[in-house]
């Protein structure tokens, strides 16, 4: 036997509880009954049969609690094996982890401010596969397309910015990782969201965006930071913080660069939002844009469907409910 909702069974261990509250309630009543009313004014089978009808009653309603606490676990057995198909679109997530995301303008700083909405955006996803890309100066896959989202979070949390040894910020390397990860996806359901800052960009972009929108992938990207920047805290041998300098000495701030990432996403059909303050965006690419994209098969299986059993044990409540 199996259970669709077995969290209902823990109503079962109130009912030893409510056996024990119903016995000393019983006995409190006959103590009540003796001491107002005296045994020879009522006639002792009058009384045998009142007290006999509470037991009754007490029984009845221990019953009724038993058999709806098993209804509601939606007891099952028996079964019939059908063809479950999973439908959704195919999402590479590519994260920039240069220095610069570690930028405080956006707090608690870009980075773990992006790693924290796309583990809310995982919670959206329904059926879809996702794959994760970390890029800096050079990018790589972490994590394949899987609809094991555990999997994905375990990679998630592991990139930072030593993840990737060289520095920069080459969106053009990520492109085609993404585009690697695809070779078995059907054209039109190729998706690639790339949260960045923009700044120190490799390689020529619009280039690669192109031949990727040949490709069938459409990309959204995400601007994480604001226009007005703010400077970069790096940790020391130590592990304190302490403030990046360039060549020369000065240190260095970073801003926000809006202009290629909106040519990216609007060249190949996609959207661009600013994730800056309480409104990341990320929801908002998935809500309104990637969710609305036509799906496809990405997995089927067949799977047991049990048969519902819960209504012989409802029937049983309802008649002690009755009694």
């Amino acid at each position: 036997m199996n259970f669709g909702a077995p969290t209902y069974l823990h109503i079962l261990w109130l009912l030893p509880l409510l056996a024990l509250g119903l016995y000393f309630l019983h006995q409190r009543r006959g103590e009540l009954t003796d001491r107002f009313v005296q045994s020879d004014l009522l006639p002792l089978k009058v009384k045998a049969n009142s007290r006999r009808f509470w037991r009754r009653k007490a029984v009845a309603l221990l019953i009724v609690l038993t058999f709806a606490g098993i209804a509601l676990a939606r007891p099952q057995w028996g079964y019939q094996m059908q063809d479950v198909k999973r439908q959704g679109v195919d999402i590479m997530i590519a994260v920039d982890v240069s220095k610069s995301m570690l930028t405080k303008d956006v707090k608690p700083s870009r980075l773990e401010r992006t790693k924290l909405e796309i583990r809310d955006l995982l919670r959206k996803l329904k059926g879809d596969r996702v794959g994760l890309i970390a890029f800096a100066g050079t990018a790589f896959v972490v994590c394949p397309l899987t609809n094991d989202y555990n999997g994905f979070l375990l990679s998630l949390n592991d990139i930072n910015t030593d993840t990737i040894p060289r520095g920069g910020t080459d969106i053009s390397s990520a492109i085609k990782e993404a585009q690697k990860g695809y070779t078995k996806s059907l054209g039109h359901f190729k998706t690639l969201v790339i949260a960045t800052d923009g700044e120190d960009l490799e390689g020529n972009v619009l280039d690669t965006a192109s031949k990727a929108k040949e490709a069938g992938v459409k990309i959204y990207t995400a601007g994480i930071g604001t226009a007005e920047g703010d400077l970069i805290q790096v940790p020391d041998e130590s592990g304190a913080a302490q403030y990046l300098k360039d060549a020369q000495g000065n240190y260095v701030k970073s801003r926000l660069n809006e202009n290629v990432l909106q040519q990216l996403a609007y060249m190949t059909g996609g959207a661009y939002v600013r994730s800056s303050g309480a409104q990341f965006g990320l929801d908002y690419l998935y809500t309104e844009q990637i969710s609305k994209l036509e799906k496809h098969d990405i997995e089927q299986r067949k799977e047991k469907k049990y048969y519902e059993r819960f209504q012989w044990f409802l029937s049983v409540c309802l008649l002690a409910l009755l009694l």
